[in-house]
């Protein structure tokens, strides 16, 4: 009778030790939680090795014995890549090449530009813009120039680099010109054997992030030698081309083993406190057994990416730190890695280690030969180390929690010997039994997952059709896996309207009944040419020198509590931590809409950095024969992630003046809308220097908050002249431009450039006549940048206090109050479509109701939040900026159609509608709306420039085309504060 494959053996090579499991999840239930075996043992220099030795020794352990036969899967999980970037260590991070086919854009955010400096400098070793790229509708921006691509190569050989990375505009959706593909084939004939990362297999839109995940995979790729970061199995063959998909997966396997050890306690948020050899990863573990992920983007290490990944927070803090006993103890964040037993004092090594000090002052825990580190700690050292470890790691959970309030800290992993009994801000300390092996434990129960991306015509079919053609595709795909069909659900889907591209992932428990499970996602055997020696190189960790710990970094830190801005004789000096907070004020009054401020945020940021001076006025403050420019950009905010700008405002404000002639130059810049990315162009255009102006901006804008068209802005709603917006000219940064010298009205403006605009890749450049000093003093819609400032200030203190759970109420707090508007709703995204139509982006987000202080995060049921204000479900339709947030009760009739019955409006525009992210307050745009994130819809009160019937009628529902709305008030309009009236000083 042959054997039934129930067991399941999880290793996870960590930089210390490998750990390894035996599980029969069948008998979880019993105190040992069904582990048959455990083994933990230092990584070796050859990590095959390492799995190949835990294996045996498991086997061997274990008790009854275990044949082969017996075991349905064999689940990898490694922490080395994470390592690698946290340490920041040259032995293991590969210089990378990178090469952009963006034709002239993406000229000012270079490769890396929103790094830390000593991470810049380590990978990045050589990058060109060169010809290619995409619009959105697939057509090219500009052809691959093979030449130049060989000409580059050249430079790359010359360099010794072998890692390259090549991203393309608008890469992910081309699926015809295949330049990425291309160009790759050009490359590894020029060198042979290079690694070469196409960004397409890496991520998703947005170009800047998608490029960082790609130099990171590049980084890492010399060095793959298996889950990934969402809790599920990776094949061999994917984690050997896209190993940055592993990153965080050794703290998630441990969040996951971490559910699984405390299985009976109660049912509440945890957090997790992984200490390994090297690093401490950190992230909350949710009531239903599941890491809290991130929400539109991830950040490692300060590198900020665009994929899905768990909200995990590392710090260079764990058993094999180093500890320099000098004038000032410091602790890690270098480390001795899995040498810990040849290179610690206790061990007779000559490098003092954490666990060395942990040995000194707890002699109970019996470490090592406690005598060899005897004198190394004299004095209040030994309390000193306690401090400093207990220090790192109550500021690391500090910064992970989204209140103030005590939680639950459950320590696992080998290193966790080096951790207090007892901890701020832990309401208990939890150490489960097996909780050193709790990473190999949540291999062993790592999920099986599948994901669908395609393309398909919608011709025949409607989205909708599609989409739930695919979700099936992608369960069937999960179970072919290996999952047990009933546990597959959909965790997560998106549509994108770029040539109709459908991305859904579909995740579930292994199916131990399958006969054929042991085939459907095997080990990777080892090659067994691979060099020791070179493999010693690769994962050697020895101690390095006391100033490796001297670290570049971008920003100082300042205290929010005490920060004042730079403003004299009424001129506010604009610096990088104003322009910081400004970018996230922005984002939220941008309604969803005027794409991420983030690009021109690191753009304009790092003009300062290189002398730049930004200036900006009070409207208060015009001559009345001022002469106000503004510029801007229109069209998508899905293009604006991923065709980033070259010199296509310049270009614009050059063609308009041609026609406008000299007299009528610009004095100042405005902008025109606040929302989004266009927010911050009066200052990018107004700044010193090369790339600017040398105008100072004003304190306001045309809309204060975002809109999809030219006619919706304040000097149309005045109607004191016709036609405001002509002559004006338009450019897309690729050699097209458009001047309308003359215009019968604003809505003619607008309808011709929108004609034009789809055959301008959905994304141009405009320059806006200038008005007077006085005009802009009537009509603009004042102090919105000090608006955003505030708003960017206060998400950044909620983050720095662990108040992100009262973040909506504090940016409410800098509107005016509770009486200028209100948190409309709170719950998770689950439905997004979208539709792209004259360069405008519509659709409709639909979000469920879920109290998110306290649900989890994957709470799909409005019963999990009865007698809550936030039950059922709304929709949020949106025409590039989010229109209105409307109730709707969800049924099937008769024949099995789904209908939708409107309810109660909570808010419509023109006020402001803005959806955050719950868990760190930064706002989420109409692009990144996806399923599962967990979310906040605030609603703020309009300007009174709006709430006039003129405005009204063009800034609410009737200039949305939603004409069966009304528009209620949300509360009071409270003109925002003036940073300049706050802060001047006079000299």
């Amino acid at each position: 009778m042959a054997m039934a494959k129930i067991l399941r053996i999880g290793v996870d090579v960590g930089g210390t030790n490998t750990d390894g499991v035996i599980l029969d999840p069948t008998r979880a239930s019993e105190p040992d939680k069904g582990i048959l075996a455990s083994h933990k043992a230092p990584t070796t220099t050859n990590p095959g090795r390492a799995i190949a030795d835990a294996l045996a020794a498991l086997l061997a352990q274990a008790d009854p014995p275990v044949r082969p036969e017996q075991v349905a899967s064999v689940t990898v999980g490694t922490t080395h890549f994470v390592n690698a970037v946290v340490e920041r260590d040259p032995a293991r991070l590969a210089r990378v090449a990178v090469l952009r086919l963006c034709g002239p854009f993406a000229k000012h955010a270079t490769p890396c530009i929103d790094w830390r400096a000593d991470m810049r400098e380590l990978v990045l070793g050589h990058w060109a813009r060169l010809q290619g790229g995409l619009e959105v509708d697939g057509h090219l921006i500009a052809d691959l120039d093979p030449a130049e691509i060989r000409e580059q190569c050249a430079l790359i050989r010359d360099k010794g680099i072998r890692s390259v990375v090549v991203v393309g505009v608008f890469s992910p959706i081309d699926t015809v010109e295949r330049q990425e593909e291309r160009a790759a084939e050009i490359i590894q004939a020029e060198i042979p054997g290079c690694d070469v990362v196409l960004s397409k297999q890496v991520a998703n839109l947005g170009f800047m992030e998608r490029e960082n995940a790609a130099i990171l995979n590049a980084s890492i790729l010399s060095f793959v030698f298996i889950t990934q970061n969402d809790g599920t199995i990776l094949s061999g063959e994917m984690a050997a081309k896209l190993p940055i998909r592993t990153f965080s997966s050794g703290p998630t396997n441990s969040m996951r083993g971490a559910a699984f050890l405390i299985q009976g306690e109660p049912s509440e948020n945890i957090m997790v406190v992984d200490i390994g050899g090297t690093t401490t990863d950190v992230g909350l573990l949710l009531a239903n057994g599941f890491p809290r992920q991130q929400a539109a983007y991830s950040d490692l290490a300060g590198v900020r990416m665009n994929f899905s990944c768990p909200d995990i927070k590392s710090i260079g803090l764990g058993g094999g730190s180093i500890v320099r006993n000098q004038d000032t103890m410091t602790v890690g964040p270098d480390s001795v890695g899995y040498k810990l037993t040849e290179e610690a004092l206790i061990f007779g090594g000559k490098i003092l280690t954490a666990t060395d000090c942990t040995a000194l002052v707890n002699p109970g825990l019996g470490l090592g030969r406690r005598e060899l580190a005897e004198g190394v700690l004299t004095g209040e050292r030994g309390s000193q180390f306690k401090a400093i470890v207990t220090r790192k790691l109550e500021k690391i959970i500090d910064t992970m929690k989204t209140s103030p309030d005590d939680l639950p800290v459950l320590l696992v992993g080998g290193g966790a010997i080096i951790a207090p009994d007892q901890l701020k801000g832990a309401s208990r300390v939890i150490k489960p039994k097996y909780a050193e092996v709790a990473n190999a434990v949540g291999a062993a129960m790592a999920r099986v997952s599948a994901v669908v991306d395609t393309v398909k015509s919608t011709e025949s079919k409607t989205t909708q059709q599609l989409l739930d053609e695919i979700c099936d595709d992608a369960i069937e795909r999960t179970v072919e896996a290996g999952a047990l069909r009933s546990t597959v659900k959909i965790v997560e889907k998106e549509s994108f309207p770029l040539q109709t591209r459908f991305i859904v992932r579909a995740a579930g428990d292994c199916d131990f009944s399958r006969a054929d499970l042991a085939n459907t996602q095997p080990l990777e055997e080892q090659n067994d040419e691979v060099d020791d020696n070179n493999n010693m190189q690769e994962y050697e960790k020895s101690a390095k020198s006391t100033n490796s710990d001297n670290r570049t970094t971008d920003k100082q830190g300042i205290d929010i509590s005490t920060y004042r801005p730079h403003v004299r004789n009424r001129v506010w000096y604009v610096s990088e931590t104003d322009v910081e907070w400004i970018a996230t004020g922005c984002y939220i009054l941008g309604t969803g809409g005027g794409g991420s401020p983030y690009a021109h945020m690191v753009r304009l940021r790092q003009m300062i950095r290189e002398g730049a001076v930004v200036r900006v006025v009070s409207p208060d403050d015009l001559p009345d024969d001022a002469q106000v420019g503004c510029g801007g950009g229109a069209g998508s905010p899905t293009v604006g992630i991923e065709k980033l700008e070259g010199d296509a405002m310049l270009q614009a404000q050059e063609a308009l003046y041609q026609v406008c002639g000299p007299d009528r130059r610009a004095t100042h810049m405005i902008s025109v809308e606040i929302g989004g990315g266009n927010g911050l162009q009066s200052m990018i255009l107004g700044a010193s220097g090369s790339g600017g102006m040398d105008l100072p901006a004003v304190d306001g804008d045309w809309m204060g908050r975002a809109f999809p068209t030219k006619w919706q802005t304040t000097p149309v709603v005045f109607n004191e002249r016709q036609p405001i917006w002509s002559p004006i000219a338009v450019t897309d940064g690729n050699g097209n431009t458009l001047v309308m010298p003359a215009a019968k009205s604003d809505m003619h403006v607008e309808r011709i450039i929108r004609a034009a605009l789809s055959q301008m890749g959905s994304a141009i450049a405009m320059a806006d006549p200038p008005v007077t000093g006085a005009e802009c003093r009537r009509w603009a819609v004042e102090h919105t940048l000090s608006q955003s400032w505030r708003i960017g200030r206060a998400v950044a203190r909620a983050r720095e206090q662990n108040r992100v759970d009262q973040v909506a109420e504090t940016i409410l707090e800098e509107c005016g109050g509770a009486g200028a508007g209100r948190v409309l709703f709170k719950g998770k995204i689950v439905g997004v479509e979208r539709t792209l139509r004259m360069g405008h982006v519509y659709g409709e987000c639909i979000i469920e109701g879920a109290d998110i202080a306290e649900d989890s995060e994957h709470a799909t049921s409005a019963k999990a939040v009865e007698g809550s204000q936030f039950e059922g479900l709304v929709k949020i339709p949106f025409k590039n900026e989010n229109i209105a947030t409307i109730r709707f009760a969800r049924s099937k009739t008769a024949g099995g159609e789904t209908t939708d019955v409107e309810g109660e409006v909570l808010g419509v525009a023109p006020d402001l509608i803005t959806i955050i992210d719950a868990q760190n307050g930064e706002a989420i745009g109409t692009p990144e709306y996806r399923y599962g994130l967990l979310v906040i819809v605030l609603g703020i009160t309009a300007s009174e420039r709006w709430t006039t019937e003129r405005g009204i009628e063009i800034g609410g529902p009737k200039g949305f085309g939603m004409d069966h709305l009304t528009y209620k008030p949300l509360g009071t309009f409270v003109k925002p504060k003036s940073v300049i009236d706050e802060f001047n000083l006079h000299e």
